[in-house]
């Protein structure tokens, strides 16, 4: 047994010893973690034997670095860029609990927004989530210990060459397995899930890295040449506007509701024989409003600022980060641009920090006029306080005298907040009881959902009483999903059956409902998505959306096009869907024929450029290139939402 002892020593008393010790122990709890705490859809024994191989040669690489070190750094070294590449990997999974997505350097940037997260990051913490660091602690004490003896000398050239060789290998069998199985994996690397799967954590934090520097190298590079493709493509896409809608909301005032997390299903769904949005309800039957029951949130890591990036310029949000963050300072041709050419004022109206999301920066570059943020309520009431703000019956409430004080026609936009993950509401506000499928956020999201629907309901009513219901069109838009897949097994209870890859596509869908004075409405089985309500507004208020680079078509239009790309590369239709790089019948939810299969490839080239040139357009920052004529272009510096300056401004 002391022999025994003695050669474990021995073993550790190398630092060679200790690397090796150190590798298997970060790639035994890496291949744990994508196994248990990512749903990466692996298939077949090759991406089995992947999800197993592609942890090690990325340990041995970085761990590896602390052979460049001799004597005590190299120690240090290598404790450290354990202990990092651990944080790397318990920071994704965290993420991931929430988001089904995992982190980029772009969403690092957004480190402004974490100071409002609050209890949504706590509800994420798990109590086995120490086992994350339990090596790294074990790491450290064996680096420190005495019992340990050290080696000082640098390592050999040999044995650095030998690792070095070796880990090129693991690399090149990787890769080369990995595109055999998943062509052109680098280069249409729209979905996330893909790189992980192939490559691994570690390696997959390389390839985001390299394509956000791809990214920030674009607008550098760019030239006015480059908007001629876009140009052509956004023109030969054009769909003329419906004659029957064109100009029915024509001079009316514009009113968005941003409704926060809210899916589709909830419309008209009883829970307990009780409707859980007897308003909206209510509203999607009345004849002035117009309710697309197939309409689909677009929206990836930026979230809720992708929604509004989308509505506001009929552009694709970024496939890594938020373009509120990361571009804030493009040149756009926004909707409150381009109503201010018809004699609109813009504003937005959000009980949080203007900060957030950036929002404060990036709508001086969309042209809105007024940006009412926190600073411009009262919320010195915590019981009136969510999370992310001000609740929404006082904020509605509060928001509807700044509403009057503006010039006709305007064009705003109020953002709700009281339904946000993680759906926590005072009982003493709610008038529905929970779901009782044993998950906490499904449960409580129903309430949250009523609370929602009773705040807009007022709205309403304060609308009318201040005589700008019956001018104004009201758009309401979801603007992404409230459940994540994390849930399915909770949400199978909700809906009455198993959430497949094909039913989870469907949970994807948000309410757009639009409601014009005077208009026919009724229920539009229309497919779209967010892209699309920019020329479809447009086009109701009678502005022709031609001469704009736009991605999106106009929903009432005979032209639409009903192809909607999701911003990992997956898209729906009303014949196929492809999910997951799988294709569907959408009639049927079964495995697609082999009849529709070139019908499927035309699509998924479609979507690829599409997505491309919108990246194309956003990374390069084109639209400082192209003018459309009667158009005049923003200046950011014009802006000043700050309340003192305003007060200032308007005493003068």
């Amino acid at each position: 047994m002391e022999s025994l002892n003695n050669q474990k020593a021995g073993f550790l008393n190398k630092f060679f010893g200790l690397y090796l010790l150190a590798v298997l122990m970060l790639w035994i709890k890496t291949y744990i973690t994508q196994v248990t705490q990512f749903d990466l859809g692996v298939q077949g024994a090759l991406q089995q034997f992947l999800l197993v191989l592609n942890p090690l040669g990325s340990a041995m690489l970085f761990l590896g670095l602390a052979f460049i070190f001799k004597g005590r750094g190299k120690y240090i070294l290598l404790v450290v860029i354990y202990t990092l590449m651990s944080i790397l990997l318990y920071a994704n999974a965290v993420y991931y609990r929430f988001f089904s997505d995992f982190i980029t350097l772009p969403t690092i940037s957004q480190t402004q927004n974490f100071g409002d997260l609050g209890g949504s990051i706590l509800s994420l913490l798990k109590p086995y989530d120490i086992l994350f660091f339990v090596d790294v602690f074990l790491l450290i004490y064996l680096c420190l210990s005495k019992k340990v003896q050290k080696d000082y000398h640098r390592v050999g050239y040999k044995k650095a060459i030998a690792v070095i060789a070796f880990v090129i290998g693991i690399s090149a069998v990787n890769l080369g397995l990995a595109n055999a199985d998943r062509p052109q994996l680098l280069t249409r690397g729209f979905d996330r899930n893909y790189i992980v799967k192939y490559l691994g954590m570690y390696n997959y934090t390389i390839y985001d890295a390299a394509e956000t520097i791809k990214a920030s190298s674009q607008r550098a590079l760019a030239d006015s040449d480059d908007m001629t493709e876009v140009i052509n493509y956004t023109k030969s896409n054009y769909a003329e506007p419906n004659p029957e809608y064109f100009g029915a909301a024509k001079g009316m005032n514009v009113i968005y509701i941003h409704l926060e997390s809210i899916q589709d299903f909830l419309m008209n769904y009883q829970l307990n024989g009780e409707e859980v949005t007897p308003f909206l309800n209510s509203l999607i039957k009345d004849p002035n409003t117009l309710y697309f029951d197939n309409f689909y949130h677009q929206t990836a890591q930026g979230k809720t600022s992708d929604a509004e990036f989308m509505i506001e310029n009929s552009l694709f949000g970024l496939p890594q980060g938020s373009a509120f963050i990361t571009k804030g300072h493009n040149t756009y041709q926004a909707a409150p641009a381009i109503l201010k050419e018809n004699g609109y004022t813009s504003a937005v109206f959000h009980g949080n920090n203007g900060t957030f999301w950036n929002r404060n920066e990036i709508y001086k570059s969309f042209g809105y006029d007024h940006f009412y943020d926190a600073n411009y309520y009262d919320t010195s009431s915590k019981e009136e306080m969510a999370e992310y703000g001000l609740l929404d019956k006082p904020f509605f409430e509060q928001s509807t005298e700044l509403l009057k004080s503006l010039p006709q026609p305007f064009l705003t936009k109020f953002i709700t907040v009281g339904n946000h993950y993680p759906y926590k509401i005072d009982q003493e506000l709610t008038t529905i009881e929970k779901a009782t499928t044993g998950d906490p956020s499904v449960d409580n999201y129903f309430q949250t959902a009523r609370y929602a629907d009773e705040a807009i309901q007022q709205f309403f009513t304060e609308l009318k009483e201040s005589g700008l219901y019956d001018n104004s069109m009201i758009v309401l838009y979801g603007d992404h999903y409230g459940i994540s897949e994390n849930h399915n097994k909770a949400m199978e209870q909700i809906i009455g059956k198993e959430v497949t890859p094909f039913e989870n596509a469907n949970l994807q869908q948000v309410p757009l409902i639009i409601h014009v004075p005077g208009m026919e409405g009724g229920v539009k089985h229309t497919y779209g998505g967010q892209m699309d309500i920019l020329p479809t507004l447009l086009h109701l208020l009678g502005i022709d959306s031609q001469n704009y680079v736009q991605f999106g078509t106009d929903l009432l239009s005979k032209e639409h096009n009903e192809l909607i790309p999701f911003r990992n590369g997956d898209f729906v239709s009303p014949t196929i869907y492809s999910i997951d790089d799988k294709l569907y019948d959408a009639t049927t939810g079964l495995p697609l024929d082999d009849s529709q299969l070139e019908k499927a490839n035309e699509f998924k080239k479609e979507v690829e450029y599409k997505l491309q040139l919108s990246d194309k357009v956003v990374n390069g920052d084109l639209l400082r290139f192209y003018t459309p004529i009667g158009f005049t272009p923003v200046d950011p510096s014009q802006y000043n939402y700050n309340k003192d300056a305003k007060v200032e401004a308007d005493n003068k």
